[in-house]
């Protein structure tokens, strides 16, 4: 569609909406030819500056919608347009290289819903402008930010989508799709998942509220322990505080995770619990003596009862360090826990059904 002599005279004897439409759309798909001269291109400028001034909102939006991906834009156009009613100004916001970080920031503050929607959509989202859109009080807005992964979102980033928009459920969804999430955040829409579930559970199945507990928070549980495996040391740091912050640090937890061989995790947990310097708790759980890790154990508050299980599981995970690897967990994970039925008589019941359970399904497996 190139712009022709013909179409100008046309317009002369023509001055309908259509007509600037269309000659609008031409001019606009043009813009960008490689053909034209300088003094072309500079007329061609002059005449959508006037059009983007139109009182026709479809004039405008012939130009928005054929120019959204110009390179040629002038910014000043860009920006009125950008600034125009919804039909209009979508198009730019959500395409147009031309207009700045600077720009997009005063944008979402000024934006209509559909319009931050718009920029939450953008191929690439700069921090500063995620900080803008997160500050929108739109959870719509947000969980579109969160499913972009365009967006330059940072631990930070989520971490403040959690804290102002974690019990959405459109929200909870994109932060579960991500490709990435730190492990205090998987954590955190885990626990709100749960909570979720438990209330169903209990107002939907007539299940006895601490029938339901129970049961979710094994479920809770055995997602947390699967979002430990590979992560640092630091982010297990982050997440034993956050957990024991939370209440939901328990020793169940802490030895599943032992018994799955997450160490990281596990000095992490006892370092918290303990209020003990990580380092001071990584060189009392592996002495080589029998006392540094009893001492510490006992700073934690857990139940002594189960002291002898943590003891066995240290133990075994140090003998076994190479056999942790991800194609052997399950078969690291038996034989974990055989050597803690066998060594610890008085674990029990509770503990003990949990563990024979684990090693039925690993026996299955």
């Amino acid at each position: 569609m190139i712009l022709t002599q013909a179409d100008v005279a046309r317009l002369l004897t023509d001055p309908s909406e259509t007509a600037r439409a269309s000659t609008a759309t031409k001019l606009a798909v043009q813009l960008d030819a490689p053909g034209l001269t300088e003094s072309e291109r500079k007329l061609a400028i002059d005449i959508i500056r006037i059009m983007a001034k139109d009182a026709a909102v479809r004039v405008r939006e012939a130009l928005s919608e054929n120019l959204k991906s110009s390179t040629a834009l002038p910014h000043d156009v860009a920006l009125a347009l950008a600034r125009d009613v919804e039909s209009v100004s979508l198009p730019i916001l959500e395409f147009s290289e031309i207009l700045t970080d600077v720009d997009l920031v005063s944008l979402v503050k000024s934006a209509s819903g559909k319009g931050q929607t718009a920029i939450a959509r953008r191929a690439s989202v700069s921090a500063v402008v995620a900080d803008a859109l997160i500050d929108t009080n739109n959870p719509r807005v947000v969980a579109t930010l969160v499913r972009n992964e365009g967006a330059e979102l940072s631990d930070r980033h989520l971490e403040r989508v959690m804290d102002g928009y974690g019990l959405d459920g459109a929200v909870q969804d994109s932060l579960a799709r991500r490709a990435r999430l730190p492990v205090t955040v998987a954590e955190r829409l885990v626990a709100q998942v749960s909570q979720k579930l438990q209330d169903y559970l209990v107002s939907h199945h007539e299940i006895q509220a601490d029938v339901a507990s129970d049961l979710v928070m094994e479920s809770r549980e055995k997602a947390t322990v699967g979002l430990l495996h590979g992560s640092e040391s630091m982010d297990a740091l982050q997440l034993a505080r956050q957990l024991k912050a939370n209440n939901r640090m328990t020793p169940t937890l802490i030895l599943r995770a032992l018994c799955m061989g997450d160490m990281a995790f596990f000095e992490a947990a006892m370092a918290v619990m303990s209020r003990t310097p990580i380092i001071n708790a990584r060189l009392l759980i592996h002495d080589q003596g029998s006392l540094g890790l009893k001492s510490l154990y006992l700073r934690t508050g857990m139940p002594e009862r189960l002291y002898p299980a943590f003891r066995v599981a240290v133990d075994v995970v140090h003998e076994n360090e190479t056999d942790a690897r991800d194609e052997d967990r399950k078969r690291y994970a038996s034989r974990m826990i055989e050597r803690i039925l066998t060594q610890y008589e008085d674990i029990g019941q509770d503990n003990l059904d949990y563990l024979l359970n684990k090693l039925t399904q690993y026996a299955a497996a």
